[in-house]
This record gives structure tokens, C-alpha cells and sequence, in this order.
């Protein structure tokens, strides 16, 4: 029995992992990161846009702070979010976008002076002051009042990934590559670490620690087609699920990025349109000003995924032989714009598809893209149910995205929350019950009870194949569990996703090898994955409602009255075929920003019968605080303070802003 330990464990090398894995190896404490892939190869280099920062640097983000994003944010979550987290991330995302630039982000920079951009399909010029010179840029993104989202071209992740990755080099943190965890230790609703098997030689070892964090990333691979690594199939989140003590929250909120290439799935950034990229029809038509003629292209991702659909299904896609899809035209942004801001936008066009974005249009079509849902945590990032294990980043539902994320702020998300969980699990491993009291015995139990999982697929007589069980389910998300919802897509997607879960008890192997086998680790992921793919399929029918990425058709108002609550999804053993669901209120007496319309589309929500009082008792807070700035207003709202890890409560400097 091999036992390696460690004060802090993190599991997954992304941006999130490696922010984390810094904040507490600065604290003091050793640390162990875990990776599928070499760091520098994680998912998070793949994020193109930008990261939202409430800087107000530009011309066109005068104005800009952090009210102005908390309520992008929420209204964007579609009142989904907790108000807190959204207090505590729009608060500490400045600090991460500057802390990211001292560590060598190369972020684009303003330069003073008269320069011409894209809006709305003309071309405008603007004049940047000369106080912002030097300072770092922003771009526009979709249902952002301001233009926050600062940005490296179109290689952001990129650059800030191995920014991050080189500081954990720095702190001489240890990084475990090829290595997957494969189930939590824990014991009496207390987390204790992982057993982690080594892909290429297939050993089993027992990460024991004071504090785990799971920062693998999202689940986007349940789906057939996604802009996800082949990575991101979830597991961590399903380890978790697995405990029976930790539960998943939110996990039928599903986001679809607008603009993937068809037939492929790759990401093409929202920066196409934040920059001025406009979305056409087979005709040529510019459609989307007529579905929402005040954001059009810049709507929130869901609403234009959604439009684009609605498009295509009145008559309007483009056939191909592979399926009906839009068009994307950047041509009107002109070659020195996309071969200095969107190079690799122009790279994947040019490698997927043999054409130049600067001349001809990119076919598109929505796919899935992001995962809201998560393992549920607080706003410490410490996870509900299982003490010691903490969460962050996509694979996390702290929850900050609510029913929609915004583009930007998931990228921003990564390192925010990385920061603050960082921070306190180091405050935990220092408290009396970080002390790590774990039995050898219960560490040989959780071994061989992998191992013996493990040995049952080597040696059993299983007649199922692992990537059948896989496509079928893959297929049935993409077909049933898409942008568009219906109770009876829905139940059959549950019953046929239940019948591959058992099936998948079944599975057999051709390759008995032990130790690197892709054909092993498909069957042992399909069988967690399938546990991911109930708990979204049946939370979004059992949520008959439509709120942000969740559209049911048949219940097509936002429920504010009877769904003004979050999806808790618990597993408690083997034997189950559904997660057990549960729910937990959001208390809208408690919010900054009770519940309204988000501005798109009808105003036909259901109200919350507590609603209306709260606003009446935001109306006489800012009455009776109207003489005071803005953060003694936003206290006396919802004070959030105490929430905030001490190094990162000083207030954020901007240009003008004088208090």
C-alpha cells in the first residue's frame, strides 16, 4: 500500500488548480497537484476572449465598477446566482487581473489617441484619453452594460495559463502528471483525499491530506458535440457525487456557446462579436436585431443561442451535407484587425475548415459549451456535506453563474476563485479541524474497494462495450438535453440513461492489460460519467421552468414563485439509477438585486411573493443612504466583507474614482 501525504491536495492542473495550489503553498503549507495532462495542456488554455475585470480604463468602460458588474452578473444568472459570490468575485476580479499582469500577462494595452472599432456593423471612431495610455484594454462581450473584458488577443487562456503555471513552478509546488483520482477517502462526512491511480503503469496510490480541492474543469464531454477538451468528462465532480455526502448543484444548467464552427464543435470567441462580428442567415441577412434590437449580437449567451436555433427552425439555416448551420461574418472587421486580435479565430478557420476569416463567412451553430452545475460549495469554497474538501473553478457550483454565465467571467472565475480557496484552505489546515486524524486502515479499505472495481472489469465476463454506452449517451444528452427542453424529450432521455447505467454494470474488456489502456479507462469513466448525465437529464425535468440556459418549451415562463431555488443532487449508492434531488431556496429578503427582468425578450416571469417587499426595502435603504458613497449604500444592501479573505479587502483603484 502506497500512501503519499500532503497538507493540501489539488485535483486538476487548470488555472483554478494552479491559483488554488499557489495561494495555499504561500500560506506555508506543502502541496500536491494532480493532473490527467501536463498543466500547460489544460482545458483553461483553450478560453480565447477574455476575463472580465471591472477596470473602467477605456473610453467605453467610463463608468464601469463593481455595482455595474454585480448586476451584469446577476441578471445574466437570471436571478440564479448567490449574491454573495457575485459580491465577492466582481470585488476581487480587478486584484486577479492585475496581480495576473505582475506575474506577465502580456494584456493588450490602450494607446491613447483616435482609433476605429466595429459597432452595431459601422465603423465608429473612438479617442482614449491620455491618462489611460499604457493602461491595460478591454473588448466588448455579450450582456455587459460596460466593455470589461480585458483580453490577450484571442489567446488569453493561453497566456494566463502558463503565467500561473510558471508561478507554481516558482514555489517549487510538485505536480503529479498522468495521474487520475478515482474516488475521495473520506470517513464520517470528513474528506481525507483520493485513491489515484497512475494511467501508465495503472497503480493505485492513496493521496492522504489535510484539505482536497477538486478543480478539474467541467463535464462537456457527456454531450456529443462540445467545445470541451477530451478532458473534460467530468470525474471529478462524479467522485464527489460518489461520496453520497457531497452533492452537485445546479446541474441541469447546461450553457451553449453560440458561435462553435459546424459541423466541429470548436470554439470560435465571443470576441468574433465583441469586436463587431455580425450573425447572418442563408440569405445574408443580419437577423439577430430582429429578435433583440437592443443587444442583438450581444444578447447573453443563452438568449442567442437560442435565437440562432429559433432561426434555423423558421427556414433561414444554410444546408450543408452535414446539417443545416449561420453564418459568422468578421470579414467587415478587415485582415490587420483578425491577424492581430482573433489570430487564432483566424488558425481554426484556416486548419478546420480551409477558409480566411477575412473573406469568407464561418459557419456556426451552438454546442455545448460550459457547465454551471458543480459540487456545491459555500462561499469559501468549502464543500457542503464532506468537511475537508474544497472546490473551485468550473467544477465547482459555489455559485456564481447561476442559470448563465456571462462570457469573461469564467475565465475571471478560474482565478478569483482560485485566490479565495487557496486562502482558506490554508485557514482550515491551520484550524483544529484541518488536524489530519485518517486510519492506515480505512486508507487499505478505500484502496482495495478501487482496486476491486478496477480487478471486476480486468477479469469479469461483462458483455458490454464501455464507448457504445458512451456514444448512445452522448447522443441522447445532444439530441434530448439540448438548448431546447420538453417534458417528453426529457423522460425518455432519464429512462434510456437509466437503462445505460445498469447496462454499464455489464461492461467487459478485449484489453485486459493493467496498466496504460485507454479501453479500461473509458469503462470506469463511462459509469461516472452516466451518474453526471442523470443528475442533469432528471433535474431538468423534474424544473418546469425556463430559466437562463434551462428552456423548457413546455414551461416556457421563468417560475420565479414555485423555482426560485437551487438543484441539490445527491447519490448514495451504487444500487440507485437516479440521483435523490433536493432544493434549496434562495432567499430573496437577503438580496442586493431582487428578482426582475433580465431585458430580453417578454417580461413574463412569475413573480416571488417576497419580491415586492424587498424591493420596497432596497428603495428606503438607498433613500435614507443618499448621501453616502456607494460602498456604504452596498454594506448597508448586503454586506458582504466578512466573506473576503483579509489580503484581498482593500478597495479597487480606477481612473476618476477619487473615494
Amino acid at each position: 500500500m502506497r500512501i503519499i501525504y500532503t497538507d493540501v491536495l489539488v485535483v486538476g492542473g487548470g488555472l483554478a488548480g494552479l491559483r488554488a495550489a499557489v495561494g495555499a503553498r504561500r500560506r506555508g503549507h506543502d502541496v500536491i497537484i494532480l493532473s490527467l495532462v501536463p498543466p500547460k495542456r489544460s482545458h483553461s488554455a483553450a478560453a480565447q476572449g477574455g476575463m472580465q475585470a471591472s477596470l473602467g480604463n477605456t473610453v467605453k468602460g467610463e463608468g464601469d465598477n463593481e455595482d455595474v458588474h454585480f448586476e451584469d452578473t446577476v441578471r445574466g444568472s437570471d436571478w440564479g446566482c448567490d449574491q454573495d459570490v457575485a459580491r465577492l468575485f466582481v470585488h476581487t476580479a480587478p486584484q486577479a487581473v492585475r496581480e495576473l499582469a505582475a506575474w506577465g500577462v502580456p494584456w493588450n494595452r490602450i494607446k491613447a489617441g483616435d482609433r476605429e472599432v466595429i459597432m452595431d456593423g459601422k465603423r465608429v471612431t473612438l479617442t482614449e484619453g491620455q491618462a489611460a495610455h499604457g493602461l491595460i484594454a478591454a473588448r466588448d462581450f455579450g450582456g455587459t452594460k460596460k466593455w470589461r473584458t480585458c483580453y490577450v488577443s484571442d489567446g488569453t487562456g493561453h497566456a494566463m495559463l502558463y503565467a500561473v503555471s510558471d508561478q507554481a513552478v516558482a514555489e517549487s509546488i510538485p505536480v503529479h502528471e498522468r495521474m487520475e483520482a478515482l474516488a475521495l477517502i473520506h470517513e464520517g462526512g470528513r474528506c481525507h483525499g483520493a485513491v489515484v491511480r497512475n494511467l501508465v503503469s495503472g497503480e493505485l496510490t492513496a493521496y492522504v491530506a489535510k484539505a482536497t480541492c477538486i478543480a478539474t474543469g467541467g463535464f462537456g464531454r457527456i454531450y456529443r458535440v462540445t467545445s470541451n477538451a477530451v478532458i473534460n468528462e467530468g470525474i471529478g465532480a462524479a467522485i464527489a457525487l460518489e461520496t453520497g455526502a457531497a452533492c452537485l448543484g445546479n446541474m441541469e444548467a447546461v450553457q451553449f456557446h453560440p458561435t462553435t464552427i459546424f459541423p466541429a464543435g470548436i470554439l470560435v470567441t465571443e470576441g468574433c462579436r465583441g469586436d463587431g462580428g455580425l450573425l447572418k442567415d442563408a440569405a445574408g441577412h443580419r437577423f439577430m436585431p430582429d429578435y433583440e434590437p437592443e443587444k442583438k449580437e450581444l444578447a447573453s449567451r443563452d438568449v442567442v443561442s437560442r435565437r440562432m436555433e429559433e432561426h434555423i427552425r423558421a427556414g433561414h439555416g444554410v444546408k450543408s451535407r452535414f446539417g443545416e448551420h449561420l453564418w459568422l461574418d468578421i470579414t467587415l472587421l478587415g485582415a490587420a484587425h483578425i491577424d492581430g486580435k482573433l489570430r487564432e479565430v483566424k488558425e481554426i478557420c484556416q486548419h478546420f475548415l480551409g477558409i480566411d476569416p477575412s473573406r469568407d463567412l464561418i459557419p456556426v451553430r451552438p454546442a455545448q459549451h460550459y457547465s454551471m452545475g458543480g459540487i456545491r460549495t459555500d462561499a469559501r469554497g468549502h464543500a457542503r456535506g464532506l468537511k475537508g474538501l474544497f472546490a473551485c473553478g468550473e467544477a465547482a457550483c459555489w455559485d456564481l453563474h447561476g442559470f448563465n454565465r456571462l462570457g469573461g467571467n469564467s475565465v475571471a472565475e478560474t482565478v478569483v476563485a482560485g485566490m479565495i480557496v487557496g486562502e482558506n484552505m490554508a485557514d482550515f489546515v491551520e484550524s483544529a479541524a484541518g488536524e489530519l486524524q485518517v486510519s492506515t486502515a480505512l486508507v487499505r479499505e478505500c484502496l482495495d474497494a478501487e482496486q476491486a472495481k478496477l480487478d471486476t472489469l480486468l477479469h469479469g465476463n461483462g458483455t458490454e462495450s464501455g464507448a457504445e454506452l458512451m456514444r448512445r449517451m452522448q447522443d441522447i444528452m445532444t439530441d434530448k438535453v439540448g438548448i431546447f427542453r420538453t417534458g417528453e424529450l426529457l423522460h425518455s432521455a432519464v429512462e434510456e440513461l437509466q437503462g445505460l447505467l445498469v447496462r454499464s454494470r455489464r461492461i467487459g474488456l478485449r484489453t485486459r492489460r493493467p496498466g496504460a489502456n485507454p479501453e479500461l479507462v473509458t469503462a470506469y469513466r463511462v459509469q461516472k460519467m452516466l451518474k453526471l448525465a442523470l443528475c442533469v437529464a432528471y433535474g431538468a425535468l423534474q424544473r418546469t421552468e425556463s430559466r437562463g440556459a434551462h428552456f423548457r418549451e413546455d414551461y416556457p415562463r421563468r417560475d420565479d414563485a414555485s423555482w426560485l431555488k437551487r438543484t441539490l443532487a445527491t447519490w448514495h449508492d451504487d444500487f440507485q439509477t437516479l440521483p435523490t434531488l433536493d432544493y434549496e431556496a434562495l432567499d430573496v429578503t437577503a438580496m442586493e438585486l431582487p428578482p426582475g427582468w433580465r431585458g430580453y425578450g417578454a417580461r413574463n416571469a412569475i413573480e416571488h411573493p417576497a419580491t415586492a417587499g424587498r424591493a420596497a426595502e432596497i428603495s428606503a435603504i438607498r433613500s435614507a443612504f443618499g448621501h453616502a458613497d456607494r460602498f456604504t449604500v452596498q454594506q448597508a444592501l448586503m454586506p458582504f466583507d466578512h466573506l473576503i479573505p483579509s489580503r484581498f479587502r482593500g478597495r479597487n483603484a480606477r481612473l476618476g474614482e477619487t473615494s
